[in-house]
């Protein structure tokens, strides 16, 4: 059985990992109605995935004896600036999120929840991928600046990337 706290602070986290999927969709229909298909492909593949790492928290605190709630969200922003800009607000959104999971693995320590710590350390792993990812594209695009020729290429390699990533998942 679940401690009451540990419920709630899983809970939340499904509230972020939600979050997190909309954002991500939100992004990808900017990109794509801006004519970047690639960064759109994804971040479509980021959405879903953000939605799989929710319902696996959803299936953990029922499996538990918990009760997995439907969070409540507020619309993520439907405009950016550019592709920068989303990418930064990924990797602060990313922050985030890693924050939280890293306060949840410390409460789950002082309560003894040997489980959830344990079941916690793959969202500890994937945060950091989450993390590097983001910042290894705003690189990229700090290194194209404003070159159109060097955003197209990057936008295509996004494409790219994401069909090589399909087939690890």
């Amino acid at each position: 059985m679940l401690d009451n706290k540990i419920e709630k602070l899983l809970n939340h986290q499904i509230e972020l990992e939600f979050e997190s999927s909309q954002y991500y969709l939100s992004m990808a229909s900017w990109a794509e109605k801006s004519g970047l298909n690639g960064i759109s492909a994804f971040l479509y593949t980021q959405a879903d995935e953000e939605r799989v790492h929710m319902l696996k928290l959803f299936h953990y605190i029922n499996d538990r004896g918990g009760h997995a709630l439907v969070p409540t969200i507020g619309a993520p922003p439907k405009e950016y600036k550019d592709a920068r800009e989303v990418f930064t607000k990924v990797l602060q959104h990313e922050q985030i999120v890693t924050k939280e999971i890293n306060d949840l693995v410390d409460t789950c320590l002082k309560v003894k929840d040997y489980t959830t710590h344990n079941f916690l350390q793959w969202y500890v792993a994937e945060q950091i991928e989450e993390e590097r990812q983001a910042q290894t594209l705003i690189d990229k695009l700090d290194l194209i600046g404003t070159d159109k020729g060097g955003m197209y290429l990057f936008d295509r390699d996004m494409e790219t990337f994401v069909s090589k990533d399909a087939g690890k998942k």
